[in-house]
């Protein structure tokens, strides 16, 4: 199945994860079947300790998977292995029409760039190809890239979800 793969790039405090929230149901509303990879950059856990699969883990079980009526979970103990690379993740995932990414900067896929010059930081997709359209207010000049404002969900939704459309049909 073809999938389309669209980054969300942008400095911390920019907005990334809020959009995210807006975007996703825009998206599914639309009918498109939507997957998130979310690169954290420190130790996380998506379990509570003291539950039972928490204690797997910590006895020593490499995968630990949980199943409910309503969701189920996979959890893979590195163990000092290597972290996996982007493409190995993705070849992990279940089908979908377009997966989210936020959190690998360089991974060379078509990517939106959240701007907020309150933060001072420089434009990203000045340096970086891959970003085809920039999320931001007051619009900037000189890009030639196209421009949303942050709160045009429908906007971004439509960009979106016409990149999956591509995909589907390549």
């Amino acid at each position: 199945m073809s999938r389309a793969l669209l980054g969300l790039a942008g400095w911390s405090g920019s907005g990334k994860t809020t959009l995210l929230d807006r975007l996703i149901p825009a998206l599914t509303a639309r009918g498109l079947r939507v997957a998130t990879l979310k690169h954290a950059h420190h130790d996380f856990d998506t379990d509570r300790p003291g539950k039972d699969s928490w204690r797997h883990r910590r006895a020593g079980a490499r995968e630990v998977m949980v199943s409910s009526a309503n969701r189920w979970a996979l959890v893979h103990e590195l163990a000092g292995d290597a972290e996996p690379g982007f493409e190995d993740l993705l070849a992990r995932m279940s089908p979908a029409d377009l997966v989210l990414v936020e959190g690998f900067k360089r991974a060379p896929i078509p990517k939106l760039e959240i701007y907020r010059a309150e933060l001072g930081k420089p434009l990203m997709a000045r340096d970086d190809a891959n970003i085809i359209a920039i999320v931001t207010a007051p619009p900037l000049g000189g890009t030639g890239l196209p421009q949303f404002a942050p709160d045009d969900i429908d906007g971004i939704a439509e960009f979106a979800a016409a990149l999956a459309r591509r995909a589907a049909t390549a």
